[in-house]
């Protein structure tokens, strides 16, 4: 009987082993997991902030002070006055 004890008390330990094993491995393939998710979220962010900035860099240079003059510099284009304009009226019936 004492031999057969011994066997349990192996198995057992063996088994807790086992078992505290397979709980620390999953535990840092989790931790690992979470590192990636975090890493994902910060490129996530900068792409985002990126974004921003160049949707404010697009604003500003479609704005009319930045297009008149390199349209005046780039173009030789000017402001039109009063007999340079024609005003086309469509047909308003219905």
């Amino acid at each position: 009987m004492n031999s057969l004890n011994l066997i349990r008390t192996a198995v057992a330990v063996v088994s807790l082993l086992g078992a505290l094993g397979l709980v620390t491995w999953r535990q840092s393939r989790a931790l690992e997991a979470m590192g990636e998710l975090d890493d994902a979220r910060r490129l996530v962010s900068v792409n985002e902030a990126e974004r921003v900035d160049l949707d404010r860099t697009i604003q500003v240079m479609e704005s009319r002070a930045q297009v008149v003059p390199r349209a005046r510099d780039e173009l030789g284009m000017h402001t039109p006055d009063g007999t340079e304009l024609v005003i086309l009226l469509g047909d308003l019936s219905p």
